[in-house]
């Protein structure tokens, strides 16, 4: 991609430099616009520049987002307009003057203190030991499967989409394989224990296991709305040692989403044997698992009726 003119040049000016650079800024800019509405979003967007110009990263993305859409809701809550002006207000007077606030916040504020504490986290995950890593993906990989893409996963997930940003790769890695283990292992226990599921639970297991491959944690919605007493519990021990392996291998992924699809671009994954040997331990462990807990509901039924 460093020769000028080539196609993987191309891709990478597409992708690298352009979508990559885009993640903070707009990050900030809807976490503005889900507190002010459509008045927040140019604050937030600039904000979120702002932090990446700065250094301060995704946190810094995080803290512009909030500043710009409160800032945005105080103006148009506070600032009272002749009639013949109102017009203007949610256009250029709460964009231009929330920008103002948040813009001079990050730069005198903000930007320098968080730039350091990014620069902070950045080295420490870079100079981590094994122990500290495995223990960083031990906790990572539980987040990811403790809701299921509710607020606890997502949490995780932003945590390492903006490390990505940083060219700090080995989280996201740990984040990816624990996210797509619930999902896998509920497909691995409906197989294992194909007795103790009925027909419809079955077929959902399929479609999990190929939603798991993708990275789409949500495929193990159904059997945790069912059953989460055992299936939280399996689903957490499966993605916390995917994420501890996934770590202790020095597992690296440059791609924010993808699944095992992500395989297909050439250098995306590292090593790829063993980030595959830690997705098929945590499955194991949480299909198995789930397996031998699980309550025969064919039992349940004949019991019923």
């Amino acid at each position: 991609f460093k020769e000028e003119g080539t196609l993987a040049a191309a891709l990478m000016t597409i992708g690298g430099a352009s979508a990559f650079a885009l993640m903070i800024p707009v990050l900030s800019g809807f976490i503005a616009f889900s507190i002010a509405d459509r008045p927040g979003l140019a604050p937030g967007l600039i904000g979120g520049m702002l932090a990446s110009s700065t250094g301060a990263g995704f946190l810094g993305g995080i803290i512009a987002g909030f500043l710009a859409g409160y800032a945005a809701k105080f103006i148009a809550d506070k600032v009272n307009l002749p009639a013949s002006m109102e017009a203007l207000k949610p256009i250029l007077i709460i964009p231009l003057l929330a920008s103002l606030v948040t813009g001079l916040v990050m730069i005198y504020v903000v930007g320098g203190p968080v730039s350091a504490i990014m620069a902070g986290l950045t080295q420490f995950l870079a100079n981590m030991g094994s122990a500290n890593a495995v223990l960083l993906g031990t906790l990572l990989g539980a987040m990811m499967c403790f809701d299921l893409g509710g607020p606890v996963n997502k949490t995780a997930y932003t945590f390492g989409v903006g490390l990505l940003a940083s060219q700090t790769y080995a989280p996201m890695a740990a984040i990816m394989a624990a996210g797509m283990v619930p999902a896998l292992g509920m497909g691995l226990a409906t197989f294992l224990a194909k007795s103790k599921f009925i027909d419809s639970e079955a077929e959902a297991g399929k479609a999990s296991f190929v939603l798991g491959l993708c990275f789409i944690s949500e495929g193990a919605i159904p059997f945790a709305a069912k059953d989460p007493m055992r299936v939280i519990p399996a689903c957490m021990a499966g993605g916390a040692l995917t994420g501890a392996l996934s770590m202790l291998f020095g597992a690296q992924l440059l791609a924010p989403h993808g699944g095992l699809f992500v395989l297909m671009i050439p250098g995306a994954i590292s090593p790829v044997l063993m980030y595959l040997v830690a997705i098929a331990a945590g499955t194991a462990v949480t299909g198995f698992s789930y397996a031998f807990l699980k309550k025969s509901d064919k039992q349940l039924q004949l019991a019923t009726a």
